[in-house]
């Protein structure tokens, strides 16, 4: 069957989108359960982070961001501040060393935000 030349255009991209919905709509359960395994574990022990002195002297506040690897046992292996003054960011960074989540069958990303402000 011959098509007029200005129909085939056209009749490919409907089908392309065609096939992109139903790729899209096939993974959507694959991206769900894949949320689901990174879900936020329990915090079973933690400190509030003490307030640095050198902050308070300098009138520092703010939201310090940190993704912490935390292993199977609740521990945390390693830690990536994302955001936040330096002077914050260390008080934050030694404080979560010594937070311990529940136990899970393996290692996770926690993305913890910490406000310092110097009226604390």
């Amino acid at each position: 069957m011959n098509l007029p030349v200005g129909f085939k255009a056209p009749f490919r991209r409907s089908i392309s989108a065609l096939l992109i919905l139903f790729v899209c709509g096939a993974l959507a359960p694959l991206c769900l359960q894949a949320q689901d395994a990174n879900a936020k574990r329990k915090l079973v022990t933690h400190a509030a982070a003490p307030y640095p002195q050198l902050a308070r002297t300098m009138g520092l506040a703010g939201v310090v961001k940190v993704d912490a690897v935390v292993a199977a046992d609740g521990t945390v292996k390693n830690l990536d501040v994302k955001g936040g003054h330096p002077v914050l960011a260390q008080a934050a960074a030694n404080t979560i060393r010594q937070w311990k989540w529940e136990p899970a069958a393996h290692e996770s990303h926690e993305l913890v935000e910490i406000r310092f402000s110097p009226a604390e």
